[in-house]
């Protein structure tokens, strides 16, 4: 998906500073965190190689090791102190990567195997109580290096974090095989689901020593890049066959389809012919009806609003630099 109001040698100029940043920022905490958990005994040959495997080969999370940092730097915060708990979160959000697959029965994603398709429920399971344990643990530490008060409003924030994601994870549940879900009541999901963006936004900025106006304004563009995140992905399930397939059969309908559903509602008959009997065929029709519907349309034009609204809750960083990281993070995603 690109932007026709950027030449696409800029985007590509975006992007390929995006993913240094990230490389920069997110390379060592997640290097950190493989060691730390790799480094523990464990007798099960099985659990073994489906921690190696998730760890050296699926799981790649640069970006939020990536924004703590930057945040912490945007409020005068040395990001390095940002390490110590961006290496537990990164585990934490390994381990709901898990879960979130079995929940959804995903048995590939970006054309990789996860750990549940790969190793099946009962291992996965086990693989992501592995990374709770370990992430938990090497969060209490951190948090014994810290000032007493800082330490509860971080804990505060992951506390309300993964209850905030665990009620939006349960609310999508229900949104599986229904037509009637209107794009408002998923956009509300979604913000929901952008917690874990805003958490590590909001923590990055309390180890700065942040103002509670900056702590607010960096931890709302969390909230809101989360949701450009979400979107976006969004959008890209519906153009891969495959992710396609597995949201059409076994999760809920995408963004674009919700929007094409609400505004043409003849297409629901291509929708459920293609639940019955799945082929690209199908799937393709069902796209050209989105289409036409300007569902893809209307998902990318709220993108785009989010993301404008986000970028305004960076406007105030005084130190440009660092707040043309921030608006690049964004721009890299909506191009």
């Amino acid at each position: 998906m690109k932007n026709k109001s950027r030449p696409n040698n800029e985007n590509e100029e975006i992007i390929e500073k995006v993913q240094k940043l990230m490389e920069e920022r997110g390379r060592k905490p997640l290097e950190m965190a493989r060691k730390a958990i790799l480094e523990e005994k464990i007798e099960s040959r099985e659990v073994r190689e489906a921690l190696h495997y998730f760890m050296t080969e699926y799981w790649h999370d640069l970006a939020r090791p990536t924004l703590m940092s930057i945040c912490c730097e945007a409020v005068g915060g040395d990001p390095n102190a940002t390490i110590p708990f961006a290496v537990p979160l990164s585990l934490i959000s390994g381990a709901l990567d898990i879960q979130d697959d079995i929940i959804d029965q995903s048995k590939t994603k970006h054309g990789r195997p996860t750990v549940y398709g790969k190793y099946g429920k009962e291992i996965a399971l086990l693989v992501a109580d592995a990374l709770i344990f370990k992430g938990f643990t090497l969060l209490s530490e951190a948090y014994t290096k810290i000032a007493k008060e800082k330490a509860i409003r971080l804990t505060r924030i992951v506390k309300n974090t993964f209850y905030e994601l665990g009620d939006a994870e349960a609310l999508e549940l229900n949104l599986r095989g229904r037509l009637d879900v209107t794009p408002e009541e998923y956009l509300h999901i979604i913000e929901k689901k952008a917690a874990d963006v805003e958490a590590h936004a909001r923590m990055g900025a309390i180890i700065g020593d942040a103002t509670e106006r900056e702590q607010e304004n960096l931890g709302k563009y969390g909230r809101l890049l989360g949701m450009v995140i979400i979107i976006r992905d969004d959008i890209f399930d519906m153009l891969d066959i495959k992710e396609a397939k597995q949201r059409m059969l076994y999760e809920h309908l995408p963004l674009p389809a919700i929007y094409a559903l609400n505004t043409q509602k003849n297409i629901s008959a291509t929708y459920n012919s293609l639940r019955r009997n799945f082929s690209e065929e199908k799937m393709e029709l069902f796209l050209r009806r989105i289409q036409e519907s300007r569902g893809f349309k209307l998902t990318v034009k709220i993108m785009e609003e989010i993301a404008n609204q986000a970028l305004l809750r960076i406007e105030n960083i005084p130190r440009k630099a660092i707040r043309n990281k921030l608006s690049m993070v964004v721009k890299s995603i909506i191009i």
